[in-house]
């Protein structure tokens, strides 16, 4: 929240109302960061794991773009995978 319209995280607190709040909310959840060094990041990091899944065989592990971005949360793994990685 920290910039948005040149304020401060006290000054937006102040004005913006709980509704927008959620629209900004949605927005990045939809979007991600507003930051605009995260945003190349991500963009990169998606280029490179569809560069490196593309160049690789069909038996190597699939890549994610997680993979190529230190600063981004962890990939979320689904049931199935998560039980594989146990054994």
């Amino acid at each position: 929240m920290n910039g948005i319209g040149g304020r401060t995280i006290a000054e937006a607190q102040e004005n913006m109302t709980y509704s927008e709040f959620l629209v900004w909310v949605k927005f990045r959840a939809k979007r991600g960061s507003l930051h605009p060094g995260m945003r190349v990041e991500m963009a990169l990091a998606q280029f490179q794991a569809f560069y490196v899944n593309s160049k690789t065989g069909k038996d190597a592990q699939k890549l994610y773009q997680q993979d190529f971005a230190p600063h981004m949360d962890p990939r979320v793994e689904s049931l199935e995978e998560a039980v594989a990685s146990w054994d």
